[in-house]
């Protein structure tokens, strides 16, 4: 083989690469094309994690409000501590059966005779979970016998505007917020933007 067949044989080869101009065009475009999409993208991911929660919840709800119908007993949601029901909203959320139809027992999980439906994982670290009572209990008829008139506000840590919540009549009727108002932020029914700001009841 000739050296100057050789050559051109190199020379094919380098023709097929990219030049550092051409490497360097490519490096900037795909930048400027990060930089555009990264906050819609960031601000996505919120938004399918808030829409998780509110779904989840609302599930959990229909379950607890089935449960007590079908089994004849009252149902009880609340998140634990212990045995007992607590107040932080944030952690851990249990359902269970009541045998006891009373208020004060319904607030206090027997693991030796009551059924424990379904236990919901604690929320994403730095969001915010409100509830403005301190338990659901949905009697056998499915109404409510603690915790009606109530709502939970879902707010992420990163954007407030991505706040959604979820109210429960005394009926047991359930309502997720939406955006009645075109204002790209949910409202509860009353027509009031959902927050996590002085929800008490």
């Amino acid at each position: 083989m000739s050296v100057s067949h050789i050559k051109k044989q190199a020379t094919k080869k380098r023709l097929k690469g990219f030049t550092i101009t051409e490497l360097l065009i490519g490096i900037a475009i795909v930048g400027i094309l990060t930089a555009v999409a990264a906050p819609s993208l960031s601000q996505l991911m919120v938004q399918s994690r808030v829409d998780n929660e509110i779904s989840e919840i609302h599930r959990l709800i229909l379950l607890a409000r089935n449960s007590a119908i079908n089994s004849g007993r009252s149902v009880t949601i609340c998140p634990l501590s212990g045995t007992s029901c607590g107040t932080n909203w944030q952690n851990e959320l249990s359902v269970f059966i009541n045998n006891d139809n009373t208020l004060v027992n319904n607030k206090v999980y027997d693991s030796a005779n009551e059924e424990l439906i379904k236990i919901k994982s604690k929320i994403t670290a730095g969001d915010t979970l409100q509830f403005n009572q301190t338990v659901i209990i949905f009697a056998p008829t499915g109404r409510v016998s603690a915790g009606g008139n109530s709502k939970f506000s879902y707010c992420p840590k990163s954007d407030a505007d991505l706040s959604r919540g979820i109210e429960i009549s005394l009926s047991g009727r359930i309502y997720a917020s939406s955006d009645t108002n075109n204002d790209n932020k949910d409202e509860n029914r009353d027509g009031t933007a959902v927050s996590c700001i002085n929800e008490s009841s």
